[in-house]
C-alpha cells in the first residue's frame, strides 16, 4: 500500500492516481489498490488544518482516506490559500463541511444527497441488492458519510433485480454493530489520527514530495522524501531510485482504466497519468514505456466516430447503487497544465468562508441552499475533446510522432554497437533483488501489455533499421504504423467531404505509405489490417474520381497536395527507415491526364476488391464488398463513358466521312469492354438500376458506332441509309429494351425509367427518320421501307409517354406530332403515286387524314410550334387540292374546296402566334444615342425562325389564292348562279380578300404582311360563321 504526498505549491510531475469504486470492494476476493496519491502542503501552526482529497475508505486508515476534501488548507478554519482560484479550479461538490476530528480540522467535500421531512428531518438513503450482504468496508463508508455530513439516519433500500422488497431505517451510530459489518470505531479513529499525527510530524519541507509505502502483508508503513523524482535534469531523473516504480505505476494504472473503463469520460485521467508518466522517465532509458505511453495517448482519441456520437458518450455516465460514485468526480489535467504550469500564491488569499456549511439544526441538512457553492475550488482537468476532425487526428499523429521517435532511438545497427574486447569478460550479474532486475520484469510486463492483436511473424533476419522480428520495437512499430496510416486515412476522408481533393490525395498517400511501411516489417497480415487496406484503396479511387472530373480546379489541387507539414515529413523520415514507400506512387500521383486519373482509380477499386476476395476476407464484410463492387462498375461505367465521348469527338472533327477510322473503332472496343465489365459488377450485387443506366449507355455507344457508318461526300450530301447502320441501330434498340426489362416498372426508380424509355423512343424515330428520308431503295422495294418505317415511327410512338407529367411531357408531345405528321406526309406522299389499286389508295388517303388531324391536335397543344403546325394545315390543304383535281362534279369540288377553305382559316392560330413572337422580338432596339426605336422584325429569335416563316408564307399565299379563285369561279358560273343573298355575300368577300392578296405588297416587313392575313382569315371565319347560322335549323 502507497501513498503519495506533494506539496502544492511548485510543479509537479506526478498524477494524481485514481481509485476504483467502493462498490467493487463489495465482491469477494477484492483487495485495495497498493497505492494512493494524495498532497501535502506546507508546515502549518501548531494546530494545523490538513485538507487531502481520495476516492474510498481502506481499513487500514479509513477516516484518512474517506474524506473527501479541497486541496487547500484552513488556518483555523477561516483562511485559505488562493493559489488554486487563480488557476481555474472549481467545486462540483454538492456541499463543503468544516469537520473537526480529534485536534484536527478538516474542510470535507460531499455528494451524499440528504432527504428530510416531517418525522424524519435528515436521512441518507442507500440502494442494496437484497441478496449482497452488507460488508465491513461498506458499513464503515456508510458511517463515515453520515459522521461528516452530521446526518442522524441511514434508509436502506433493499431490491432484488430493481424491484423494491422493503425499507429499514438504521441510526448513525448503530452502522458498526451491523450484522457481517461489525466493527471499531474506536479502532478506526485511532488509526486515522496515527497516521494524520505521523503525517504531520515528518512531511515538513515545503515543496517536497513524499512516498507513503506499506508492502503487501507487511505491519510497516515508510515514508520517502522524493524531492527530486521530478526535476528537469536527466541525470537526476536517472539517479532517483522511485522515477521508474512511479511510472510504471501511473502506467499501469492508466493501462487497466483503459481496459475496464470503455467510457470516454474517463479519458482525461488516463490522459494526465500517461503524460505524467512520460515526464518521468528518460527517454534513452526507458524508450519501450515512452513509446507504449504514446501509443496509448494516440488511443484515447477515437477517429471512426462522429462528433455527435462522442458528445453524448462525453457525458454519459455509469450508476451505481451507492448515492455517489467516484467516477463522477474525475480530476483531468487541462492541456497547457502538462508541461508549462505552476502553483502561484497569492498576497491576499480571498475569504471562502462560503465554502463551508452553517448548518444551525438538523432539519437544515435537507435544504441544498444552505450549503450550495459555486467558487471554482478544484482543479478543471479537461480531456481535449474537438468536434473537428482534422484537430483529434493532428492530436494522434503527434503522439505516433513522438512513439516512433521514442523506438527509433533504441534501435542500433550492428555497424553503431562497440566491438567487443576479447580479454575482457562480459558481467553476469546475479544479484537478487536489484534494480536492474526489477527492471527487466518492468519492461517484460510492459511488453506484454504492447502485444496486441494475432500477429504471427515469420521474418528472421532484422528488418531495414536493424530492428529485430518479434522484439518491443517490431511489435510497437507495427501498432504506430496501422494508427498513423488510419490518422491519414480519416483525415482524407474529411477532406474529401470538403472537397478539398488536392489535400486529399496527400493524406491518403501518407496512409498508403504508413501502409507499406507496415508490410515492410510484417509477413502476415491480420484480416482487419486487409480490411482497412482495401478502404483505403477505395478511398484513393475516389479520389482520382473526383480529380478526374474537376480538372478545372487542377492548380489549386496541386498547390494543396504538394503542401506538408513538418510532423508529416518526420513521420515520413521514420517510415523510411523501414522501406522506400514506393510502391504506391502510381495510385497516388496527381497527374494532369483525366484518363490516366480513371485507370489509376479503376486499378485501385479492383485492388480493393481482389483483397476482399482473397481467401482470408472471403467471408468478411460483404456490405464493403458491394461497397467496392458498386464502386467499381462506377467507374467503368465512367472509363467507357469517356472512351464513347472520344469516339463521338472524333466524328464531329472529320470533314468527310467516307469510312470509320482505327482510331474510332478503338475508342468503341475500350469503351465497349469497361461497359461490359462495369454490367458484370452491377450484376453481382443485383443493382438493376445501375445495371439498366450501363446497358442505356451501351445503346448509346451503338448508337455513335451507327452515325460512324453514315457516309458522307465531299459535296456534304450523304447516301442511302446503310445495312450497317441498321445494324447498330438496332443493336442499340435491343440494350435499351433490356434495360427496360430490368427495370421491370416505373415504380421506384422513375428517373431511370423515364430516361431509357425517352431513349429507346429516340433510337426508333431516329431509325425511322432515316429510311423516310434516305430510303435504301437500291436494296429495298418502296413497300417494304414504307413498312418498316411505319413500323419504327409507331413503336417510337409506344414510348412516348404523353400521360405523365414531367419535364420531358412537351418533349413527348412534340415527337408524337411530328411521328404523325411524317406518317400522314408518306400516306399523302403514296397516295398521290399509287395508281391502278384504288382500295390501297382510298386506305392511305384515310391513313393520312387521321395522322394529320392527330398531328394538328398535338401541336396546338404546343404555344412554341407555330411554324410546324403551319405546314401540316398547308399540306392538308395541299392534299385537298389534289383530291379536287381527281373529282369531275361541281358540287364535289365545291365540297372539297370548302374543306380546304375551313383547314386554311384554321391557320389563323399559326399565325397569331408567328405575330406575337415576331413583336416580342423585334419590339424595341437600343441605338448609339441611347433613344428607344422599334427593331427589326426580321431578326431571328430563339422562339422561331423568319426564314422558316418567309418559306411557309411563300406556300400559305399562293395556295390561298387558289382556293379563293377556283370557289369563286366555280360560286359563279353560268352554269350555276349564286343562291341566295349569302352566297352573293360570300363570292363579293372571296373577291374582295383574293384582291388583297394581289394587291399586297411583297417587300413589306414580315409582321406586316402576317398581320395582313390574320386580318384577312377573321373577315374569313366570320363569314363563315354567318354561313353556318343560316344553315342551321
Amino acid at each position: 500500500m502507497a501513498m503519495l504526498l506533494r506539496s502544492p505549491f511548485r510543479p509537479t510531475r506526478a498524477a494524481m492516481m485514481r481509485r476504483s469504486r467502493s462498490a467493487d470492494l463489495d465482491r469477494p476476493g477484492q483487495q485495495p489498490s497498493p497505492a494512493l496519491l494524495i498532497q501535502r502542503h506546507p508546515p502549518l501552526p501548531k494546530r494545523r488544518t490538513f485538507l487531502w482529497r481520495t476516492s474510498m475508505p481502506w481499513v487500514m486508515w479509513p477516516l484518512l482516506l474517506k474524506s473527501r476534501t479541497f486541496p487547500h488548507f484552513l488556518m483555523k478554519g477561516k483562511t485559505v490559500s488562493a493559489a488554486f482560484t487563480s488557476k481555474g479550479l472549481r467545486n462540483d461538490f454538492a456541499r463543503n463541511i468544516l469537520w473537526t476530528f480529534e485536534d484536527i480540522h478538516m474542510l470535507v467535500g460531499s455528494n451524499m444527497p440528504i432527504f428530510g421531512g416531517g418525522r424524519y428531518p435528515a436521512v441518507s438513503l442507500r440502494l442494496r441488492d437484497n441478496n449482497k450482504p452488507i460488508n465491513v468496508l461498506t458499513g464503515i463508508d456508510y458511517w463515515l458519510d453520515n459522521l461528516m455530513c452530521n446526518v442522524p439516519e441511514l434508509v436502506m433500500c433493499f431490491h432484488v433485480n430493481g424491484i423494491v422488497q422493503k425499507y429499514e431505517m438504521i441510526k448513525t451510530e448503530d452502522i458498526p454493530h451491523l450484522e457481517n459489518s461489525t466493527f471499531s470505531t474506536r479502532v478506526v479513529k485511532d488509526i486515522a489520527q496515527n497516521i494524520l499525527s505521523f503525517l504531520k510530524s515528518n512531511c515538513a519541507k515545503e515543496g517536497h514530495t513524499y512516498w507513503l509505502f506499506k508492502a503487501s502483508g507487511s505491519d510497516i508503513v515508510k515514508l520517502y522524501d522524493l524531492t527530486t523524482l521530478c526535476e528537469e535534469a536527466a541525470e537526476e531523473k536517472c539517479q532517483n531510485p522511485f522515477t521508474l516504480p512511479v511510472a510504471v505505476l501511473l502506467y499501469k494504472v492508466a493501462s487497466n482504466m483503459m481496459k475496464k473503463n470503455q467510457n470516454r469520460k474517463h479519458y482525461g485521467t488516463i490522459r494526465t497519468l500517461l503524460l505524467n508518466c512520460i515526464k518521468l522517465l528518460d527517454q534513452g532509458r526507458h524508450p519501450q514505456i515512452i513509446a507504449s505511453a504514446n501509443y496509448m495517448l494516440s488511443e484515447l482519441f477515437q477517429l471512426d466516430e462522429s462528433p455527435e456520437e462522442i458528445s453524448a458518450e462525453s457525458f454519459r455516465g455509469g450508476g451505481s447503487e451507492d448515492s455517489y460514485s467516484e467516477e463522477e468526480d474525475e480530476e483531468e489535467l487541462p492541456e497547457d497544465s502538462d508541461e508549462n504550469s505552476s502553483y502561484s500564491t497569492c498576497s491576499d488569499p480571498p475569504d471562502i468562508s462560503r465554502a463551508v456549511a452553517v448548518i444551525k439544526s438538523v432539519v437544515e441538512l435537507s435544504v441544498p441552499e444552505k450549503y450550495k457553492y459555486t467558487d471554482q475550488i478544484r482543479p478543471n482537468y479537461a480531456f481535449p475533446f474537438s468536434h473537428d476532425k482534422e484537430e483529434r487526428c493532428r492530436h494522434v499523429l503527434s503522439y505516433v510522432l513522438k512513439g516512433l521517435k521514442a523506438v527509433d532511438s533504441s534501435i542500433k545497427k550492428e555497424s553503431d554497437l562497440p566491438a567487443a574486447d576479447p580479454n575482457t569478460p562480459i558481467p553476469l550479474k546475479y544479484e537478487e533483488g536489484s534494480d536492474s532486475t526489477g527492471q527487466n520484469a518492468v519492461e517484460k510486463e510492459i511488453s506484454l501489455l504492447l502485444d496486441r492483436g494475432p500477429y504471427q511473424e515469420d521474418i528472421k533476419h532484422p528488418t531495414r533499421s536493424g530492428m529485430i522480428p518479434g522484439s518491443w520495437q517490431h511489435r510497437m512499430k507495427l501498432q504506430l504504423f496501422l494508427k498513423a496510416s488510419k490518422a491519414y486515412y480519416v483525415l482524407s476522408e474529411a477532406a474529401t467531404n470538403l472537397l478539398k481533393y488536392g489535400r486529399a490525395l496527400r493524406y491518403i498517400k501518407l496512409a498508403l505509405q504508413c501502409h507499406d511501411a507496415y508490410c515492410s516489417v510484417s509477413s502476415s497480415l491480420h484480416p482487419e489490417v486487409l480490411l482497412f487496406h482495401s478502404q483505403c484503396l477505395s478511398l484513393c479511387g475516389d479520389i482520382q474520381l473526383m480529380l478526374a472530373q474537376n480538372a478545372s480546379s487542377r492548380a489549386a489541387y496541386l498547390e494543396e497536395y504538394n503542401y506538408q507539414t513538418k510532423e508529416d515529413q518526420e513521420i515520413l523520415h521514420s517510415l523510411h527507415r523501414e522501406c522506400s514507400c514506393q510502391a504506391f506512387n502510381m495510385a497516388t500521383d496527381l497527374a494532369m491526364d483525366p484518363e490516366y486519373q480513371l485507370f489509376v482509380s479503376c486499378k485501385c477499386y479492383e485492388a480493393a476488391f481482389e483483397l476482399l476476395t482473397s481467401s482470408n476476407l472471403k467471408t468478411q464484410r460483404p456490405n464493403q464488398l458491394a461497397q467496392v463492387l458498386k464502386r467499381l462498375g462506377n467507374i467503368r461505367n465512367e472509363m467507357g463513358v469517356f472512351y464513347m465521348n472520344q469516339a463521338a469527338a472524333m466524328q464531329t472533327e472529320k470533314e468527310v466521312k467516307l469510312s470509320v477510322s482505327a482510331a474510332e473503332q478503338e475508342m468503341w472496343k475500350k469503351s465497349f469492354s469497361f461497359f461490359e465489365k462495369g454490367l458484370k459488377d452491377f450484376e453481382a450485387i443485383d443493382d438493376s438500376t445501375n445495371v439498366a443506366l450501363l446497358l442505356c449507355n451501351t445503346g448509346r455507344l451503338m448508337r455513335i458506332c451507327a452515325q460512324a457508318h453514315c457516309a458522307v461526300s465531299t459535296d456534304v450530301s450523304r447516301g442511302e441509309f446503310s445495312p450497317e447502320e441498321a445494324l447498330y441501330y438496332n443493336k442499340g434498340i435491343d440494350y435499351y429494351l433490356k434495360a427496360m426489362k430490368s427495370l421491370g416498372t416505373r415504380e421506384g426508380h422513375e428517373a431511370v425509367w423515364d430516361s431509357v424509355n425517352w431513349e429507346l423512343s429516340t433510337t426508333y424515330f431516329t431509325l425511322a427518320t432515316l429510311l423516310q428520308d434516305y430510303a435504301p431503295l437500291s436494296r429495298k422495294a418502296q413497300e417494304q421501307i414504307e413498312r418498316e418505317v411505319t413500323e419504327a415511327m409507331m413503336k417510337s410512338l409506344k414510348y412516348c409517354d404523353l400521360q405523365t407529367e414531367s419535364a420531358r411531357q412537351p418533349l413527348y408531345q412534340y415527337r408524337a406530332a411530328t411521328i404523325h405528321h411524317r406518317l400522314a406526309s408518306m400516306y399523302h406522299s403514296c397516295f398521290r403515286n399509287q395508281v391502278g389499286n384504288e382500295h390501297l389508295r382510298k386506305q392511305h388517303r384515310t391513313l393520312a387524314e387521321l395522322h394529320y388531324g392527330k398531328a394538328v391536335q398535338l401541336f396546338l397543344s404546343l404555344r412554341d410550334a407555330p411554324c410546324e403546325l403551319l405546314r401540316v394545315q398547308l399540306e392538308r390543304v395541299a392534299f385537298a387540292e389534289f383530291q379536287m383535281a381527281g373529282q369531275n362534279s361541281t358540287s364535289s369540288k365545291m365540297k372539297t374546296l370548302s374543306g380546304a377553305l375551313e383547314i386554311m382559316i384554321e391557320t389563323r392560330h399559326a399565325f397569331q402566334l408567328i405575330h406575337k413572337d415576331l413583336l416580342d422580338e423585334g419590339k424595341v432596339t437600343i441605338v448609339g444615342d441611347g433613344s428607344e426605336t422599334p427593331g427589326p422584325e426580321s431578326s431571328a429569335s430563339a422562339g422561331i425562325s423568319t426564314q422558316e416563316v418567309q418559306k411557309l408564307i411563300g406556300v400559305f399565299e399562293p395556295s390561298f389564292s387558289f382556293l379563293l379563285l377556283h370557289l369563286v369561279k366555280l360560286m359563279t358560273t353560268s352554269k350555276r348562279k349564286p343562291s341566295g343573298t349569302k352566297e352573293e355575300e360570300a363570292v363579293k368577300i372571296y373577291k374582295q380578300i383574293y384582291s388583297r392578296l394581289l394587291r399586297a405588297d411583297k417587300a413589306s416587313p414580315l409582321v406586316h404582311r402576317v398581320a395582313l392575313y390574320l386580318e384577312l382569315l377573321e373577315q374569313l371565319s366570320h363569314q363563315s360563321d354567318c354561313n353556318d347560322n343560316v344553315s342551321s335549323p
